[in-house]
Order: C-alpha cells, then structure tokens, then sequence
C-alpha cells in the first residue's frame, strides 16, 4: 500500500508541473541561502582564526606605556617573566624606523626590529636562508641582522645578501639572513624589515628598555595561569598601576572570534530559515488546493474501503516529496554559490556535514510540519459528504 501512495503522491507531483514548480522554487531558495551563507561565513571566519592562530595560540603580549616612574621592561622584569611557572621563553621587541645604506644604494624608512633567539625559535619559518639569531648574538651584543626581500632586492640587486654588510647610522652590520616573504596585505609584513638582536638594538637606539614583549606558554592550557602570573609580575614592575601595560592573549582572542563566528552562522541561518518557512507555507498552501481538487478521489478511495491513515499517508508524503526535491536542489545551488564566491573572495571552501544535515533535515521538517494539517484534513473528510461535493 505505502509503494501504491509513493506512485501516486509522484504522479500528482508531476501532473501539476508549474504548481510544483512553484511551491518547490521557496524551498529551493531557503535551503540554498542556508548552505551557502554558513558555508561563506565559516570559510571567511575559518581565514581570520588561521591567520590569528599563526601568531600563535600559546603566546601571550604585554605592550607597555610610558609612565613618569617607568618607560619600559629592563632586564630584571624580562627575568621575572622568564620564571613564570608553564613559561617556555620570552621575545622582548624593540621597534624603530631608521636608513640603510649598501653600496650607492640607500634605502629609508626601513623598520628596525630587535629580537631574541626565543623568536626565532618559535617562528621556524622566518629565516628562508642563513641562519637566526641565536643566544651567542645576544650575549655579545653582535652587529649582525636579517633583512627582508625587498631590503635584498633593491640593495643588492639579485646578488646573495648572506655575509655582506650593510651600514645603519654610519654602522656596520652583517648580514646573516634572509627573512620569509611576507604576503603583500599583511600587516606583519616583513618585507621591508630588518631584524638585529634586540640587546644591540638598545645599545644602537639608545633605548634602556623595551615597550613589548612575547610570552610563550608550555602549552595553549596553561594560559589563565600564565596570564595571571604575568598581571603580578607586571603589578610589581609598575606598582599596581594597570594603566602602565596591556596584556594581549591570543588563545583567549581565537576563542572569541570563534564564539562570535558560531553567532554569526546561528544568525544568518535563522535569517535564512524565514524563507524555508515562506516555502513551507507555500507547500501548505499547495496541498490544502489539491485536497479540494481531488475531494471527489478521496471520497471514491473511502467509499473502496481506505482507511484514514492511508489518506494522510499519500497527502503527507506529496508534502515531503516537494520539499525533499527542493531541499537537494538547494543544496546544490547553495554549494555551487559558496563555491564561487569563496574563490572570489580567496577563501576556503569547507562544506560541513551538519550544514548539509541543517539544510536537508529543516526541509523535510518543513515538508511534514506544512503538509500534516492538510492531510489530515483529507483523511477526516467523509465519503458521502464528498461525493456528495463532485
């Protein structure tokens, strides 16, 4: 019996093709405006977490203010983060802008970065050829830097940069290498950046501290207790006055971009769900006509000796065939338009599985919870009553 009302729930469907066309259409565009704004929204999201990531999950940053009592981190506060319990290391940072000359060529604005081997370590794709800084450089405060491509390319002109000097401030320093190229939108662009160890840096720029500093963590897990580590080491460095420095931990960041982007994809899709539900009542609306175009069959079929449920059962899988048709038509369409508009926006394209079984799922939920009144309306209808009608 249940093969015989597939048949003929499928046969209805077909018969009325412009109506069925037009009641799954809502359907269509419900589904489709799901799967495709969850699907651009989390590759879009996905890109900000990476990049946030990149900088590092298990890094904490503490940025200092000048205060009338203290200009920056000395030595002794740098040795206090160090002994943190779950601290793996620390970056101190010293920033400047100053010239470069090699040769005939000069070069300005070039940013100056002092740096530690910590760094480096924890950067292990920074360095493309030669070597980092290591602990030896620090200790002996030796005039050596890295230099970004574009540092190489226009001061020496394909040439290898590795073991020539260049002058800053009338000084000479080696180059020991050469930095990764950085993409071109990056804010951290290192392109036109040379990186000197941080302890000649305060010699070099006259500068008796430093205004930042990078906390690395054993591990992302210990961060509250790092991070309160650092607020009493940094209390007692600047006598409890918080407005000294600032502590940035980007673990916790990634967590609130990644609550902030489950909201967004919550949103969007409930905003997108309000024509899933359009289409529903179009299905209800669809349904509703053809039980009282097909009055007179009911009536037959009853009057044959079919049972109620039956009745209902064919109504009700007419209702779940239009929206099921309509949900895998959205699915495909909303797929194709994330697609493009991913690769438009260069960024990935990942089709989760829950996506695929909220589009699908609410549109067969919208077929049985739109199509059940109105087969319930054809099971309850009498026989004589309508036969009587036809």
């Amino acid at each position: 019996m249940i093969l015989e009302n597939i048949k003929m729930s499928w046969t209805n469907i077909v018969h009325n093709k412009m109506r069925s066309f037009l009641t799954i259409l809502g359907i269509v565009i419900g589904v489709a405006s799901i799967i495709a704004l969850i699907t651009i929204v989390k590759g879009a999201t996905g890109e900000v977490t990476e990049q946030m990531s990149s900088l590092g999950a298990d890094k904490i940053t503490v940025q200092v203010q000048e205060t009338p009592l203290k200009k920056g981190l000395l030595d002794g506060d740098i040795k206090e983060l160090e002994d943190i319990e779950y601290v793996s290391g620390v970056s101190p940072t010293l920033t400047s802008k100053t010239s470069i000359v090699q040769a005939n060529h000069v070069m300005q604005d070039i940013t100056v970065q002092g740096k530690n081997q910590i760094h480096f370590r924890k950067n292990v794709d920074l360095v493309e050829e030669g070597r980092a800084i290591n602990k030896f450089d620090i200790e002996s405060k030796n005039k050596v830097v890295l230099i970004g491509t574009k540092i190489a390319k226009e001061l020496f002109e394909g040439r290898d940069p590795i073991g020539k000097n260049v002058q800053i401030s009338g000084v000479n320093f080696k180059v020991i290498g050469l930095l990764e190229k950085s993409d071109s939108y990056s804010n951290d662009s290192t392109n036109e950046t040379l990186i000197m160890p941080y302890t000649t840096a305060m010699s070099f720029l006259q500068a008796g501290s430093v205004s930042n500093a990078d906390i690395y963590m054993e591990d992302a897990k210990y961060s509250e207790e790092v991070t309160s580590g650092v607020e009493k080491a940094m209390n007692q460095a600047f006598n409890y006055k918080n407005e000294g420095y600032s502590i940035m931990n980007m673990g916790d960041m990634i967590s609130s971009i990644n609550e902030i982007t489950t909201m967004m994809s919550l949103m969007l899709g409930g905003i997108a769900s309000i024509s899933l539900v359009v289409g529903g009542i179009g299905i209800m609306n669809m349904m509703l006509v053809s039980v009282t175009e097909r009055t007179a069959e009911i009536g037959l079929r009853k009057a044959l000796g079919a049972e109620p449920k039956r009745i209902q059962e064919q109504f009700l899988l007419e209702s779940v065939f239009l929206s099921l048709i309509g949900g895998v038509i959205g699915l495909l369409l909303g797929i194709v338009i994330a697609f493009v508009v991913c690769s438009i926006m260069g960024t990935s394209f990942t089709l989760s599985v829950t996506t695929i079984i909220l589009g699908v799922g609410f549109s067969v939920a919208i077929g049985v919870i739109f199509g059940y009144e109105p087969a319930r309306k054809a099971s309850k209808l009498h026989p004589i009553d309508a036969l009587r009608s036809h």
